[in-house]
């Protein structure tokens, strides 16, 4: 995997004018200018079942690829669906389920689902291309922070570890509840306060965890994380103690460890703070004096959290300091 990612960062960048965000940087999904007040949104997010109910993993898969356009300030126009299915294996009523829970979740989201593509795979998977619409002058990536700018996150976090509990069969029922309630929560909301607030940067955060993805929004500036003002799902911090911890999140702790300096010991809060999520939340950094605005919005938005959870700075630049 290592020999794949080194290729990919030295592949040659693709150029055009009118493409706006594309595969140099490390942003949410790509952006194209179709004329000067319209452009496209596009991205792509498939994976396989992290919890045991069919609808549920749809609902969740549906809602973690919308996420990628919301995270750019863009509306969700079209789906198209992947699907991987061993139909030797698995019957195709419980796919119906899955393609129902998607579809219903797109249908909320008014995103209309044009189509898509299944093969016979030895391992069931599920996901959607989605593309979306935005104005050119409107976009908002993962790399525009100022120093200053307070981090505000929009969902707690723990799905990795939760998940991972869902899958050895040791998750409490009322906490796997409570995180596919999350998961499958729409951050359409969070994305209507973020712009309308004139937000300077945002990322979803997903499979790299909350430190993993403010790296990416890191370039010539830092940041700084007070991890007890982090909000938690239920039962996530006891599941990180006791060592029910999915390969992911430790893999993404050993990455982040390298751009970042832990002022604090607990092992259980470093995994956290790296865990691997599935259609997280926002993290929206916004200059400090629209940050009422911003959590007043979230609230009557039904955002499931408004957390400032830190802030950019001009120290320490590519570094996240966690205390």
């Amino acid at each position: 995997m290592a020999q794949v990612l080194r290729r990919l960062d030295n592949a040659p960048a693709v150029e055009h004018p009118d493409l706006l965000v594309g595969i140099a940087g490390s942003d949410d999904a790509g952006v194209y200018r179709l004329s000067d007040d319209l452009a496209l949104v596009q991205t792509v997010d498939f994976f396989t079942p992290i919890v045991d109910d069919p609808g549920d993993w749809g609902r969740i898969a549906a809602a973690n690829a919308l996420s990628d356009v919301y995270a750019m300030g863009a509306r969700p126009l079209t789906a198209l669906q992947l699907i991987g299915w061993p139909r030797e294996r698995l019957p195709l009523e419980m796919l119906g389920d899955v393609v129902e829970g998607g579809a219903g979740v797109l249908a909320d989201a008014g995103c209309t689902l044009v189509g898509g593509h299944t093969i016979d795979d030895r391992e069931p998977k599920y996901g959607f291309a989605v593309t979306g619409l935005v104005h050119p002058d409107r976009v908002v990536t993962n790399t525009g922070g100022l120093p200053g700018d307070v981090l505000v996150l929009t969902k707690p976090i723990g799905t990795g570890l939760i998940a991972t509990a869902i899958k050895r069969g040791v998750a409490d029922l009322v906490v796997a509840a409570e995180a596919i309630r999350i998961m499958t929560h729409l951050n359409r909301g969070a994305a209507d306060a973020m712009v309308a607030t004139r937000a300077h940067a945002a990322t979803d955060v997903t499979g790299f965890g909350l430190l993993g993805h403010l790296g990416e929004m890191l370039g010539d500036v830092g940041a700084e994380i007070e991890s007890d003002a982090v909000p938690l799902l239920p039962g996530a911090a006891d599941l990180a103690r006791s060592g029910v911890i999915p390969g992911g999140s430790e893999r993404n702790l050993a990455h982040a460890s390298g751009f970042t300096d832990f002022r604090i010991e607990d092992t259980a809060t470093r995994i956290l703070m790296a865990d691997a999520q599935t259609s997280g939340g926002l993290l929206i950094a916004v200059p400090e004096d629209r940050v009422p605005d911003l959590l007043t919005r979230l609230a009557a938005n039904d955002a499931p959290a408004a957390a400032q959870v830190g802030r950019i700075t001009a120290d320490h630049p590519g570094e996240i300091v966690v205390r």
